[in-house]
């Protein structure tokens, strides 16, 4: 090319752009604030920190808060047929379990609301292993948990008289109901949460059938199993103190439900809340003691669980 075409696309050509430096930033030192200001970071724990750490005292104190508001209540209202004070009631509650027959009563419930809970569960594992297997049973169980889940057991209880009797199968036949469609729908609700990836790992190493509901399966859905059992027992123990109180008699003599009966009808009022007392003592221990013993050694040692 010409020397003219060269300068003219040369002139064409934009002027390269000067290079920018990163500006200069005066350099500054920030005084450290005096530890006053925010606090030790690491301190040993007072002694009220260490004691109301404690999960038990914690509740320990919600009760003792509650009875003091029974106590001042009842004191204040000065009725003690229609609600005893809490002193009472426990002066009460002392006198049926030495002298009384609270004990047997106690024994009598418990034991039939085993029975029935056992086999609650036993039926709730049939209809779950059905519902994983097949798809006929995640059909079947999806069914009969929408039609009974929703059906009280308390209404079983005419049907319960007709086909069992008045005795202890009747109450387990409710308890049955109440146990069985909680758990079936917690735990088939839980293996269907189970990752994928967790699927896929168990299909790796070759896992069937039982040993793949086992460990696969039942560690990974543990925390909605565990929900189910909490939620059937609950349903199974007041399912049986409302059939006791009912037709409570079974063989030779009554549940717990059946000694809070009596009592009203002789308008005992501080045994009856003694034996209200009673189911929830009941219902504590079991909660706090049964329940949290398994979720500390399976859902929380796990890491599934804070």
């Amino acid at each position: 090319c010409s020397p003219s075409a060269s300068k003219r696309k040369a002139a064409s050509m934009p002027e390269p752009r000067p290079r920018l430096s990163p500006p200069v930033r005066p350099e500054f030192e920030t005084p450290l604030a005096a530890e006053d200001v925010f606090g030790a970071v690491e301190r040993p724990l007072s002694a009220w920190e260490r004691i109301t750490n404690i999960t038990a005292v914690r509740r320990a104190a919600i009760l003792i808060a509650l009875a003091l508001a029974w106590e001042i209540y009842a004191r204040f209202a000065n009725n003690p047929l229609m609600f005893p004070t809490f002193t009472e009631t426990i002066a009460a509650l002392w006198d049926a379990s030495v002298n009384g027959p609270l004990l047997d009563r106690i024994w009598t419930s418990i034991r039939v609301l085993l029975i029935g809970y056992a086999a609650g569960l036993a039926l709730a594992a049939v209809f779950t292993s059905l519902a994983v297997s097949t798809r006929i049973g995640t059909d079947l169980l999806s069914t009969l948990t929408a039609m009974f889940n929703p059906l009280p057991a308390i209404a079983l209880l005419p049907l319960a008289l007709l086909w069992f009797g008045l005795g202890t199968p009747s109450l387990v036949f409710v308890i049955i109901h109440s146990v069985l469609w909680a758990v079936a729908l917690n735990t088939h609700t839980g293996f269907l949460a189970v990752p994928e990836t967790q699927r896929m790992a168990g299909q790796n190493y070759g896992l069937k059938g039982v040993r793949y509901v086992a460990l696969i399966l039942i560690p990974a859905a543990f925390p909605s199993i565990l929900a189910g059992l909490k939620i059937g027992w609950a349903f199974a123990w007041r399912t049986l103190i409302a059939a006791e109180l009912v037709f409570g008699v079974s063989a030779r003599s009554g549940g717990l439900g059946w000694f809070i009966f009596e009592n009203r009808n002789m308008l005992e009022t501080a045994a009856v809340f003694a034996g209200l007392t009673a189911v929830i003592i009941i219902g504590l221990t079991v909660e706090g003691v049964v329940f949290r013993a398994i979720e500390a050694r399976t859902v929380r040692r796990w890491g599934m669980q804070r």
